[in-house]
């Protein structure tokens, strides 16, 4: 691990064998061979460019929708943190925010400027950089509907701009190379009373709170919806809702939710997740594919 010891200046912060799972929602997994909280986006770019290239990268933002294996994991783990990625502006019907941005907040931000079409984001519980991967969506709408443009770095830390039209979005994926991280998006709202779009918030929130383990160590929307069917429906018929699997289950309020009960490790999570994938295949005939990304080494 000799790359280690020659890690680029840095003006953020840097720890080496640091533990992921406090910033994970599910509050599992193993250590980064080193942690990398930059300070601004310059400060990433240059580490970027500074760094041995055999190095692999990983990007993390709060970690909601993400499975960290027991292993840990090797190479860069990047935390995008703090307020210099968290920005939100608004200048006439655009929204611009950054990376580390809650998708809720971008909603609340475009309901107080009157602009209407991001609504959806307060039913998304991670980040605007992970809306951008894996076009998020929810309640009938997805990014690919207000998203204008969007830039961030490749892993040589060069500034990549990309327009809707060059993300090639299908269901809950695009087509931008694997190895950007976004730094800034740019979304178009229609003008609405601002007190008619903080109403259809309230009422997403409101409807999320009622029907998904939000106060839960949980990830979000464990399979993505296959055609034709929820997914929900799917591990229910399979009859996995609410039933243990190590220190994991499928929640009794939303069978997509898997949740921590408190003492699961990720090799449990996954393996429930795995565990349901097969029966539900044997069972109903339908391949479930996973929505939360895994990422890391098995213990």
């Amino acid at each position: 691990m000799a790359w280690r010891d020659n890690l680029p200046t840095v003006r953020g912060k840097i720890a080496r064998d640091t533990a992921l799972a406090p910033f994970t929602w599910f509050r599992v997994g193993g250590p980064a061979e080193v942690l990398f909280i930059p300070a601004d986006p310059q400060d990433l770019s240059d580490f970027l460019r500074a760094l041995d290239p055999a190095v692999p990268v990983i990007y993390l933002g709060v970690g909601s929708n993400v499975i960290i294996r027991d292993g840990g994991v090797d190479g860069v783990v990047v935390r995008l943190a703090g307020k210099a990625f968290a920005e939100i502006s608004v200048q006439g019907e655009l929204i611009t925010a950054g990376p580390g941005a809650l998708d809720s907040m971008v909603a609340r931000t475009a309901a107080k400027a009157g602009l209407a079409g991001l609504e959806f984001y307060a039913g998304i519980p991670g980040t605007i950089g992970g809306a951008l991967t894996m076009n998020a969506g929810c309640y009938g709408r997805e990014t690919k509907d207000v998203l204008v443009s969007a830039w961030g770095y490749d892993r040589t830390g060069a500034r990549r701009e990309f327009q809707n039209a060059d993300f090639g979005f299908t269901y809950r994926h695009t087509q931008i190379p694997g190895d950007i991280v976004w730094m800034q998006a740019t979304f178009r709202g229609t003008p609405d009373d601002p007190v008619a779009v903080q109403a259809r918030i309230d009422e997403i929130t409101s409807r999320r709170e009622r029907t998904q383990p939000i106060r839960e160590k949980t990830g979000g929307s464990t399979f993505k919806n296959p055609q034709g069917r929820s997914a929900w429906q799917c591990v229910d018929e399979a009859g996995w809702r609410g039933k243990l699997h190590g220190g994991a289950k499928f929640s009794e309020l939303h069978a997509n939710f898997m949740i921590n009960t408190g003492e699961a490790t990720a090799a449990d999570l996954e393996g429930l997740g795995e565990a349901v994938r097969a029966d539900v295949l044997t069972k109903l005939g339908v391949e479930l594919n996973w929505e939360i990304k895994r990422i890391g080494k098995v213990k």
